[in-house]
């Protein structure tokens, strides 16, 4: 009898060890389950910015107001509009001359192209000439190509003022051609 009561007085280790294994695991894929939750999480958050980036591209949703002068995507539909390819014309015009007369610039001749250009349909053109004062130019290219509609400078010469010559005032004579896509009536 003495030596099943020592046996049973002592403290076993092997209960103690199974003790600290089970809350090991426990803790382990609590941590492991946190960690995937986490992910799915993040990627859940990615997807809707993805989603909504792609509605404001294909302009079925306006950038919420929130977001404006925020870094990222400009407010506004990133593609002409207008009923017709005409007034999709006029307001790419209408876009350009409002750049130039911010900074101080004069256009002194402009071509609106409304079909038959080298980026296919849908895609249309303005080529002005225009002065403007040399710090103005680069402003004037990051005002057009950097805000909405999505607007790129195909072709740009820029001369600039001779000594003794008729614009001796610093201004820049600049023959540039600025594109943009209309989607179409809607």
């Amino acid at each position: 009898m003495s030596a099943v009561r020592s046996l049973g007085s002592r403290p076993g280790w092997r209960p103690l060890l199974a003790t600290l294994g089970y809350f090991a695991l426990v803790a382990s894929l609590a941590g492991a389950a946190y960690g995937t939750v986490a992910d799915l999480m993040e990627q859940r958050a990615a997807v809707i910015v993805a989603d909504d980036m792609l509605s404001r591209l294909q302009g079925r949703r306006a950038a919420p107001p929130d977001l404006d002068g925020a870094p990222g995507l400009p407010a506004g539909s990133p593609f002409l509009e207008g009923p017709s390819v005409t007034v999709a014309g006029a307001a790419l015009m209408q876009r350009v001359s409002g750049a130039v007369e911010r900074l101080d610039g004069r256009i002194t001749s402009s071509q609106v192209e409304l079909q038959g250009n080298e980026f296919g349909a849908g895609f249309l053109g303005v080529t002005t000439n225009l002065e403007i004062a040399q710090p103005e130019l680069q402003k004037l290219l990051y005002d057009l190509e950097a805000g909405m509609p999505f607007l790129f400078v195909d072709q740009l010469v820029a001369q600039g003022s001779t000594a003794g010559g008729e614009s001796d005032d610093g201004r820049m004579r600049v023959l540039m051609t600025v594109y943009g896509q209309w989607q179409g009536a809607q």
